[in-house]
């Protein structure tokens, strides 16, 4: 037997494994994307069972681009990933560069950075919209009070009382509203996953050329162009694997979204899936194709962007 085939006989098991994984799903549900497949429809009980009989083509597909939230899903989808993308990176890169220096408490400092990382999906949008972002009883309501009443008793105080006279009061905004929902989701997420960055972006400043620096204070450069020049070169290829590893995964937010709007004003492809899964099997599988190519197009994307960045 040469040195080739027995690793591949070795690794035909699991690779058999995966096939069979992601074949089996994606086959069905390309299956049921072109038959009609409603689980409750009395007038046509023929359509309740995955039959061939009820054939339907394209016409799934159809329904679903026709439908009114099918673009503004795409679009909320394509929004809220790419906006927690731009956050996470931009505040991951920045508190690990501040947190890379020496200080008491550090270790300490790390971990609490770190934590909200592990906290579940469902409990992280519950806290958020009902102990933070409430505009009644949570933070942002009591802050908001706070400020007005601050201001009103500035109005009444001599020589600057003018001043704070000319100030609106402030309204807590409602973050379950279809205009700010969908900020409430990218706000939580990004809470959540930043300690993701952070931890990427720290261990991997543990290995940069500190000699380099050196040259660079000698030579007076100013902070900022270490920052620029160095820093930022030397982190391109771990901001390169959080934003596609976070990408897969903000491509798939439901829960989030169910909690904070139940999808008034504000769904993305999986949450519209989970809508029409709830009768119409056909038209959820049809939109899980298009969730499924729009990943497709997103991941060739980021692979190309990590792949450019790995080589130079």
């Amino acid at each position: 037997m040469s040195n080739r085939t027995l690793p591949r006989l070795l690794q035909s098991p699991a690779v058999l494994l995966l096939l069979v994984w992601m074949l089996i799903p994606l086959s069905m549900t390309l299956y049921f994307s072109f038959i009609r497949y409603v689980l409750n429809n009395l007038r046509r009980p023929e359509w309740t069972t995955p039959s061939l009989s009820n054939w339907r083509g394209f016409g799934n597909y159809e329904f679903v681009l026709n439908s009114k939230d099918f673009l503004f899903a795409i679009q909320n989808s394509l929004f809220i990933v790419c906006s927690i993308l731009f956050l996470t990176v931009s505040l991951g890169i920045l508190i690990a560069v501040l947190i890379n220096k020496t200080f008491p408490g550090q270790g300490i400092v790390r971990v609490l950075l770190i934590s909200p990382f592990f906290v579940m999906p469902a409990v992280n949008a519950v806290l958020w919209i009902n102990m933070i972002l409430d505009p009644v009883l949570g933070l942002q309501g009591i802050a908001v009070g706070g400020i007005n009443e601050v201001i009103s008793g500035l109005r009444d105080a001599p020589l600057i009382g003018w001043f704070f006279s000319l100030w609106p009061e402030l309204t807590p905004i409602s973050f379950r509203a279809t205009q700010t929902s969908a900020y409430a989701v990218i706000i939580m997420v990004t809470w959540q996953w930043t300690p993701f960055a952070i931890l990427i972006f720290m261990t991997s400043l543990q290995s940069e050329d500190q000699q380099q620096k050196e040259a660079a204070i000698l030579d007076g450069a100013s902070n900022w162009s270490m920052f620029r020049f160095l820093t930022l070169p030397h982190l391109g290829r771990p901001i390169a694997i959080v934003v596609m590893i976070q990408a897969i995964f903000h491509l798939s937010l439901y829960a989030e979204i169910e909690i904070v709007s139940r999808g008034n004003g504000n769904k993305n492809l999986p949450y519209l899936i989970g809508e029409f899964a709830n009768n119409n099997i056909g038209a959820a599988s049809a939109t899980g194709i298009f969730a499924v190519i729009l990943a497709n197009i997103v991941a060739i994307f980021l692979l190309r962007m990590v792949g450019k960045t790995l080589m130079e």
